[in-house]
């Protein structure tokens, strides 16, 4: 099977930022992007990107999954980034006409249409390093894809990093390539070093986010997951998992969760601490490692609410519960 994202549809919708106005969207073969090698994305990173999703559902109808949130989260990337404003109603179209010219191509559940709008800077200006692209391009590629960890349905690991971070605090909102970049490295050394696949990053001791996941303790009845601030991502998977948790009747806490008590309270039978991305969905965590010792979460398994409220977000986006949130777009 191909790793997750790195099959895609031959085509991708595509409009251009001139400096004063935006073209018509077309679709071009996606392997078709022209930058100047001196294109401001290259060289100072002006980029900002979206991850949803497309279910196929059983009556054979396609839906895009929470698609204003993220179009909004891709506006307001771009606005901290400097990169011109595009009016998110266009964007919508985009995304809805593109995923329909390949809508047979949609796969059935567990599978999905993985969706990637993206927004560069391409203007050829070596020179400004602090100054924002006047010119920019907004693209949307499409990826059929099914699971995102390899390994299966398997409780992960995490190396708790209480020294570094993902990123800069004020950049931590911004869902932007060079977040990831920063990240890659202390990755690369957990799983060198401790066969983690993740570290959680603990800035101070501060529980925060994992390279490309928020994170979520749940204790009995309760889920705790940091609250929202300017330093970490507000993740579409980890709003609609909180607002079902809220709907089973869970005590849902957002609020600072520091190391010490994370520890104290993965040792208790029956926690549980999942991993909430797009990608991901909802995975969970069964060993944390810290200062060189493992920490068993719960029984180190597979948590059952974890797996709960993963079903619970699958069902509505499979089409299989009632979508009472008015989650799902209509092709």
């Amino acid at each position: 099977m191909s790793a997750f994202g790195s099959v895609f549809m031959p085509e991708m919708a595509i409009s251009w930022f001139d400096g004063s106005q935006w073209s018509d969207t077309e679709v071009v073969s996606s392997d078709s992007l022209q930058l100047h090698p001196g294109a401001h994305v290259l060289h100072y990173s002006s980029t900002c990107f979206e991850g949803l999703k497309a279910f196929r559902h059983e009556d054979g109808s396609v839906k895009i999954f929470r698609m204003d949130k993220n179009i909004r989260r891709l506006a307001q990337s771009s606005e901290l980034l400097g990169l011109p404003a595009f009016d998110e109603a266009v964007m919508a179209d985009m995304i809805r006409d593109i995923v329909a010219r390949f809508a047979d191509d949609v796969p059935a559940p567990p599978g999905s249409m993985y969706i990637r709008p993206t927004h560069i800077g391409t203007e050829p200006a070596i020179g400004k390093a602090a100054v924002p692209s006047l010119t920019s391009c907004l693209y949307v590629l499409l990826s059929p894809v099914g699971d995102y960890f390899t390994g299966g349905d398997k409780a992960l690991r995490l190396l708790l990093d209480d020294e570094g971070m993902r990123c800069p605090p004020h950049m931590g909102v911004v869902k932007s390539g060079g977040n990831y970049a920063g990240a890659l490295q202390p990755i690369m050394k957990a799983r060198a070093e401790f066969q983690a696949d993740q570290v959680l990053f603990c800035p101070g001791g501060d529980v925060q986010e994992t390279g490309a996941a928020n994170f979520l303790l749940i204790d009995g009845n309760e889920i705790i997951t940091k609250a929202l601030d300017s330093s970490f991502l507000h993740g579409v998977t980890r709003d609609s998992i909180l607002t079902l948790a809220r709907d089973m009747g869970m005590d849902v806490q957002e609020r600072e969760l520091t190391v010490e008590e994370l520890l104290e309270r993965s040792a208790r039978p029956g926690c549980e601490a999942a991993l909430s991305g797009t990608a991901a969905v909802l995975t969970s965590v069964g060993t944390l490692i810290y200062k060189g010792q493992e920490y068993p979460v719960g029984n180190g398994g597979i948590g059952e609410t974890t797996v709960r409220l993963r079903r619970a977000l699958n069902d509505i986006q499979w089409g299989k519960a009632e979508d009472t949130h008015g989650w799902l777009t209509s092709l």
